[in-house]
């Protein structure tokens, strides 16, 4: 019997608690298998209360992902954009491109492309454009170039639903249910 070589996972979603809700139990049990795994949220959630002070909201939020990816053995990082203002530009696709290559991952997850909220829509853009341009020479950005392009997984839509409230049927289902604790 071979040994199954430990791959390093990356998943980056827009908001704090996204990675949680839509692709935690895949990514826990990846990590039980001894994956190195890293979790990246476009934003800090600023804009995700009523209650609070964008920046206090940034601080919470960003500090229950990094709690919630230490129970996984999971590295946590927050590629500092705001809520509402994700945009797929140069400056978003550098800093996303950039982070790629400092983890070189083999597998990506990310937000569904078609999905309730432009936020998770346009990251899920980011994203998918970041690992192609991971291993490109000439990108402008930081860190060495890597390849081969990484495989690029997509989450359930929030309710498994599209942008127009249509059912998205999903091609791969992974059973979770020894995860869910």
């Amino acid at each position: 019997m071979t040994s199954n070589p430990s791959m390093t996972i990356a998943a980056i979603c827009a908001h704090p608690d996204d990675v949680e809700f839509l692709c935690g139990g895949t990514l826990t049990l990846l990590a039980r298998q001894g994956h190195a795994i890293h979790i990246a949220t476009m934003t800090g959630g600023d804009k995700g209360t009523v209650s609070h002070t964008r920046e206090e909201i940034r601080a919470i939020r960003t500090s229950e992902a990094a709690e919630a990816a230490a129970v996984i053995g999971a590295e946590y990082t927050c590629l500092g954009f705001e809520d509402m203002y994700i945009a797929y530009d140069r400056v978003s696709l550098n800093r996303t491109t950039a982070y790629l290559r400092s983890v070189r991952p083999q597998i990506v997850f990310t937000t569904s492309p078609s999905d309730y909220m432009v936020d998770h829509e346009e990251s899920s853009r980011i994203v998918r454009s970041a690992c192609f341009a991971g291993g490109i020479k000439n990108m402008e950005t930081e860190g060495e170039p890597f390849e081969p392009i990484p495989w690029l997984y997509y989450a359930d839509a929030v309710d498994g639903k599209d942008l127009l409230g249509a059912p998205i049927v999903p091609g791969i289902y992974v059973d979770i249910s020894e995860a869910m604790e």
